[in-house]
């Protein structure tokens, strides 16, 4: 069992931009600047950095499996590059009427990184741009952060409306969180 403390991460939004069109083909997956540093940062420090992401575009058929790979690989690749490495990337494949227990804002893709790492994410973070990754992360244990990054800034405006998100704190985006988080703990 792995004890480094675990990181969950959004992906649109927090480790690449957002579009409400989709992010469909490895072209349109576009970094935000710093993030695959952020993500090579935590993992120096110690930290087990996973990624848990809705992927409706898939049942909506907005692109295909190799699409969404080929993405993923672009990450990787950047966050590797970088110096750091995803222990799991766990994505949610259904639409919202699919009835899955997968997609945020249940818990069902955290539940899988702690499956497959054979950790608890109880006592984490879950770092999103999205009231339902929070309430992903806050349903699974973990701590909640919002990022301003892809649809943040209007997750911000709502946040006071959901009590149970009440402790989750707001960063510019994820490097900014990253800062705080490695200051924090020297």
């Amino acid at each position: 069992m792995d004890s480094r403390p675990l990181i969950i991460l959004d992906r649109d939004g927090v480790l690449n931009l957002d579009s409400d069109a989709y992010v469909k083909s490895v072209d349109e997956w576009i970094p935000i600047p710093g993030s695959a540093e952020a993500v090579a940062r935590l993992c120096k420090a110690g930290y087990q950095v996973a990624v848990a992401t809705n992927q409706s575009g898939l049942a909506r058929g907005y692109f295909s499996q190799a699409d969404l790979d080929a993405m993923h690989t672009k990450m990787t690749a950047l966050v590797n590059a970088a110096g750091g490495e995803f222990a799991h990337i766990a994505w949610c494949p259904h639409g919202p009427d699919d009835s899955c227990d997968c997609r945020k804002p249940l818990p069902g893709l955290i539940h899988q990184i702690e499956r497959v790492l054979g950790v608890s994410a109880a006592g984490g973070w879950m770092v999103g741009d999205s009231i339902r990754d929070l309430e992903a992360g806050v349903a699974a244990g973990c701590k909640p952060v919002l990022v301003r990054t892809g649809k943040g800034e209007a997750s911000v405006a709502k946040l006071a409306r959901y009590p149970q998100l009440a402790t989750a704190e707001v960063y510019n985006d994820l490097a900014s969180w990253v800062d705080q988080l490695l200051e924090s703990v020297k």
